[in-house]
């Protein structure tokens, strides 16, 4: 797999606020999307919704989940305009570190395959790793 975007947010909340966000039924991992899953390793995620005025069905499978620690999926969208095929997925992790007050969330994209990604597809991926993360923060942090 290929790093194809890393983004990190300081949100000023345990890691037990946070996790219990991107876990809860109306996740805050994936903004104005519904997410189905149990968070169970080897179970499947999907994701549905409207990106910038499309309506969208995505889907995956829970690769990893460490409670407070790391959450990892596999992911494709129908909005890439790729079949779905597993060398079209991409995983992403969340990892989370700190203390009782403040907690670091580094997002990664991995690409699976041989997908080479130029430097603006990965700005773009950055960008929108990095809207999530603050979705995810302006959500524990006024809880």
């Amino acid at each position: 797999m290929k790093k194809a975007a890393e983004v990190e947010k300081l949100i000023e909340a345990p890691r037990a606020a946070v996790w219990k966000a991107m876990v809860a039924p109306d996740t805050a991992l994936f903004p104005q999307s519904k997410v189905e899953t149990d968070w169970q390793v080897g179970h499947p995620i999907q994701f549905s919704g409207n990106w910038k005025g499309r309506p969208y069905q995505d889907r995956g499978e829970i690769v990893a989940v460490e409670p407070e620690a790391r959450l990892e999926f596999t992911h494709w969208s129908e909005l890439s305009g790729t079949e779905d095929r597993p060398e079209n997925y991409h995983t992403v992790r969340y990892e989370l570190t700190g203390d009782d007050r403040r907690t670091t969330v580094r997002l990664t994209q991995f690409n699976h395959g041989n997908q080479d990604i130029d430097d603006k597809t990965r700005a773009e991926f950055a960008a929108n790793w990095d809207m999530m993360l603050n979705h995810l923060k302006q959500t524990v942090e006024k809880a």
